[in-house]
């Protein structure tokens, strides 16, 4: 477990000590597909870590319509913020397939970070750069057209494997049109352009971005979206 937590940025700072104590308080979970783990608004105290599997994060509304945040793999984690603030979750989190999760209480992070100032600096430094990033795609979000804002956000959720950018797992129509606030028909339009020319593929679990995508849509004879 040591090893393990060594490998995650958060933690790869952290004195061989105070790691171990620390891995000695980690509790392993396993969880089946599509167990919803934290709960939009719940009170909870626990940081989680992906060790194996994929995690979804996601926001929903009352009429039960959702939007896709991010999509975590193995080293990923979530949950640091109710674990700071003691306040309610901020989205929901379900698992995506079979998976085993890390689990620190809040008692036991917060120690953590008293122990090892490069730990509080460190998840400082995760936190600054998310809420950057949000500012800047609401920002981007809110000037560009569909088109746009649907290559950025593919751009947004894949990860690099082998050299390749695959966002997995494949988000659907109805997933990115709620993220983008576009409509399911517009998203299809601008996915079947992408894919006829080359520069996405699309399978059963997944979204292959082959090439660089076309800045703007380029689709001689069609309109602009």
């Amino acid at each position: 477990m040591t090893t393990a937590l060594t490998t995650i940025p958060l933690f790869s700072n952290m004195q061989h000590e105070n790691l171990q104590l620390l891995s000695n308080q980690i509790q392993l979970h396993q969880y089946k597909k599509n167990s919803i783990i934290i709960t939009e608004g719940e009170q909870s105290d626990s940081l989680y870590i992906v060790n194996q599997g994929k995690v979804k994060i996601y926001i929903s509304d009352d009429e039960g319509k959702e939007m896709l945040l991010r999509a975590l793999g193995p080293g990923d984690y979530f949950g640091e913020l109710a674990v700071l603030d003691q306040k309610p979750r901020s989205a929901s989190a379900i698992t995506l397939c079979d998976c085993t999760l890390s689990v620190i209480k809040s008692k036991d992070f917060m120690q953590c970070l008293q122990s090892n100032p490069e730990i509080a600096i460190n998840l400082l430094q995760v936190l600054a750069s998310c809420l950057r990033d949000a500012t800047d795609s609401q920002r981007q979000l809110a000037l560009m057209d569909v088109y746009s804002r649907l290559t950025l956000t593919l751009q947004t959720l894949s990860r690099v494997d082998n050299g390749i950018n695959i966002v997995e797992p494949k988000p659907t129509q109805k997933d990115l049109a709620n993220k983008i606030g576009a409509s399911r028909e517009m998203v299809s339009r601008v996915l079947k352009y992408l894919k006829d020319g080359g520069y996405i593929e699309i399978t059963k679990i997944s979204i292959v971005i082959l090439k660089t995508l076309p800045e703007k849509w380029q689709k001689s004879g069609c309109p602009d979206i």
